[in-house]
């Protein structure tokens, strides 16, 4: 390295080969520069000349699509209606259980948590109702696309965008690696490059990255098409990334697909969005449906299980409703990059985090965005082979709930913006009402129990308009909240039921779930868990929330994929509040009476047994004992596709692996160590902003004796500036 670091030639310029590099291989592609301006959340959008009800090739010519989008307010009347006027009648019922003798301060509370909780369940039940109408119908495409027969040709130019954040380096080549094979098998890879947009920080997973990039070069032979670029500062973290990407290259692609660092999606499902997008101009995003797989513990496989069996109803159902006014959930999807670039810049929010600052869950933004614009915004559940995977316990899906959780509030400053459709909006503040549901059922069951206990030790007195000193309690009638609670738990499992009814009629499906009694068996046995581990959730969810109001940023860690779980202490620690709790709550209800001590069993039973439920569902032993059981199976893995057999295959081969140090590998492999000076970022020039990590690590090296003193005295980000500088480089070859 000494004298390779030192006197090296300056590498080619973007665009142009390096010697003794794969083939046809270049750093970076031409640039491309695509305007990308900052639209004001407040400012009237600009069309463009666009109406505001975007065209899509069905209507131009009058045809009538699979999902009958002529109908779409009717749609939209069922699905909301008929919710509305379920809550409105649920909500009379309730009214008699709580208040039937006289109303109170109490059952007015009580009543109005129950209409606004209720009102939930009964638009995810009615929207079930659509999906399983929709599957039935073989209905989830339009657009013109079809589920199989020939591949449409491409006629235009799509990138494929890998953002990655101290991830495994290897686990995400892997999946990429089996993207980019399946996608060279339909003969058309010629319409794609890949870029792998790297925001991370550690320098060691840095280097690590640059090693498997230049293998999978190799192992792929896309030296010219596929592309890496880390960023020295990851500015407005993943939504910055691909903005950043977009003004530097995208005028040279009409499309871009956006994935994760876990996502696999085959070349079939990628060229059928891709000519969608082709043939119906007025779109700018059409979204997959990816299915969970991989999963290892028993928190995963009964995430991916659910997602499987119960996922495409839901999807279906929402698709069916939602029409060109669609969402999109930040990969897995194909976006028109001049729709993007015109409409998706996103401005700062006012004020401080949590609240202000960089939008998090920037991609409900992006899409309500484009679709002020006058965009269309699809989804097509029903295109297979599009794939993720899922946190793998309890705890680390609690810790991307909680940065999830931070992004969704912050929809309560964009929802209001100028211009937006109604259904763009009802998606904010449908996220904004999946996290705070959590604490509203908290405080139903707690105001709950101390009606309960007020009947339990105290005698309200009636006397019908006198002054009283002391609240009226409501009277509770029994009978009444009996039927209540058979009644909701109906509306709550019925879509569990729509999926397994058609599971039925879905031979490869119920067959690659084990045949009809296991996939019952399994339905069971994701509902009790899943029942038990409810509970817990609220309180995560519960606690994410008020951390949040009162004003804790949630930061941006990288996630954890592997299978690894937590200690058994440190389960214990993470969950003995929540331990505690189930205990004072089983015993309020049990001094009240046995029946609410029953009745709020599964809340109790669940939260008491919250350090042996995190222990074990984080279990891979526990999970792959369900699999020989024959439980929780989905197809993907039972009869998996080929793209994920190989992406199997490649993950066995390259993840997992120990990253070493970034110093010491560059000094042995002379060959990385070029390609690691052609990717360098240009030279700072004047008037742009100074970065202390650099200078103090500079002069760190300037001091140091030897290498060792060196990379003792360096920290993290003082070790990344000056390995991404090439006057640190120089000092380290001098160093011994």
């Amino acid at each position: 390295m000494d004298t390779l670091a030192a006197n090296a030639p300056p590498g080619p310029a973007a665009g142009q080969s390096a010697p003794l590099l794969p083939q046809g291989w270049c750093a970076l592609p031409p640039a491309a520069p695509l305007e990308m301006p900052v639209h004001p959340l407040a400012a009237t959008p600009d069309l463009h000349g666009r109406s505001p009800t975007p065209p899509t090739e069905w209507r131009m010519i009058h045809l009538r699509p699979p999902t009958e989008w002529r109908m779409i307010h009717l749609r939209r009347l069922l699905v909301i209606g008929g919710a509305v006027a379920m809550t409105g009648l649920a909500g009379y019922e309730m009214d008699l259980v709580f208040n039937a003798v006289q109303r109170s301060v109490a059952g007015m509370v009580m009543l109005v948590l129950f209409v606004m909780l209720f009102l939930w369940i009964a638009l995810a039940f009615t929207s079930a109702l659509a999906g399983f109408a929709s599957m039935l119908t073989h209905g989830g495409l339009g657009l013109g696309i079809e589920r199989s027969g020939p591949l449409p040709r491409l006629t235009t130019r799509t990138a494929l965008l890998m953002p990655t954040y101290n991830e495994d380096p290897g686990r995400v080549m892997a999946g990429l690696r089996a993207t980019i094979d399946s996608l060279s098998a339909t003969l058309q890879e010629r319409a794609f490059d890949v870029f792998i947009l790297s925001d991370t920080t550690d320098p060691d997973v840095w280097v690590a990255e640059e090693a498997a990039y230049m293998a999978l070069c190799r192992a792929t032979g896309w030296g010219g098409r596929l592309f890496y670029r880390r960023r020295a500062v990851n500015t407005d973290r993943k939504a910055g990334n691909i903005a950043q990407w977009v003004r530097t290259y995208g005028a040279a692609y009409q499309q871009m697909i956006t994935l994760d660092a876990d996502s696999v999606m085959s070349g079939d499902v990628i060229v059928r969005l891709t000519a969608a997008m082709e043939r119906n101009p007025g779109v700018a995003l059409i979204q997959s449906l990816p299915v969970i797989v991989n999963g290892q513990t028993l928190f995963a496989r009964m995430q991916q299980f659910a997602g499987r069996v119960y996922g495409p109803l839901i999807a279906h159902g929402i698709a069916w409703w939602h029409g060109s006014e669609g969402n999109y959930w930040g990969h897995n999807a194909v976006i028109r990059t001049r729709a993007f670039a015109e409409q998706a810049g996103l401005p700062h929010l006012p004020g401080r985090k949590p609240f202000g600052g960089a939008i998090m869950s920037h991609d409900f933004v992006e899409a309500a965005l484009m679709r002020r614009g006058g965009w269309a915004i699809h989804m097509v559940p029903a295109l297979a082979g599009s794939y993720e995977e899922s946190p793998p316990s309890l705890t680390d899906i609690a810790i991307r709930d909680r940065r999830w959780c931070q992004g969704n509030l912050q929809h309560a400053k964009v929802v209001s913006a100028r211009g937006l459709h109604w259904i763009s909006r009802m998606h904010m503040l449908m996220g904004i009402g999946s996290y705070v549901t959590s604490p509203l059922w908290l405080v139903f069951l707690l105001v709950g129990i101390v009606v309960s206990l007020q009947n339990r030790f105290y005698k309200p007195e009636y006397f019908g308009d006198t002054k009283l000193l002391y609240p009226n309690w409501p009277h509770v009638d029994p009978v009444q909240a009996e039927y209540m609670f058979i009644g909701t738990m109906g509306v709550l499992l019925a879509p569990k039921i729509l999926a397994y009814l058609l599971l039925l009629i879905d031979g490869p499906l119920r067959r690659g779930c084990g045949g009809a009694f296991a996939a019952a068996a399994s339905i069971v046995v994701e509902t009790v868990v899943g029942g038990l581990v409810a509970p817990i959730a609220m309180i995560i969810q519960t606690a994410g929330v008020m951390s949040i109001l009162l004003g804790r940023d949630s930061g941006w860690n990288a996630q954890r994929r592997d299978a690894g779980g937590l200690q058994i202490m440190q389960n214990a620690r993470l969950y003995a509040i929540h331990t505690i709790l189930g205990i004072a709550l089983a015993v309020a209800a049990w001094s009240v009476s046995l029946p609410l001590f029953l009745w709020m069993l599964p809340v109790t039973l669940g939260l008491v047994c919250a350090i042996p439920l995190a222990v074990l569902t984080g279990s891979a032993a526990v999970g792959q004992a369900f699999r020989r059981a024959h439980l929780l199976l989905i197809p993907e893995e039972t009869a998996p596709p080929s793209v994920l057999q190989a992406a199997l295959t490649y993950m066995v081969q390259m993840a997992g692996r120990p990253v070493q140090d970034a110093v010491t590998v560059l000094r042995a492999r002379a060959g990385l160590l070029r390609v690691h000076e052609i990717m360098l970022p240009p030279p700072r020039r004047p008037g742009d902003p100074i970065n202390p990590a650099l200078l103090v690590g500079l002069l760190k090296l300037r001091e140091a004796p030897d290498l060792a003193t060196a990379m003792r005295e360096l920290d993290r980000a003082e070790k990344s500036a000056v390995l991404g500088n090439a006057e640190g480089l120089h000092l380290l070859a001098q160093l011994s």
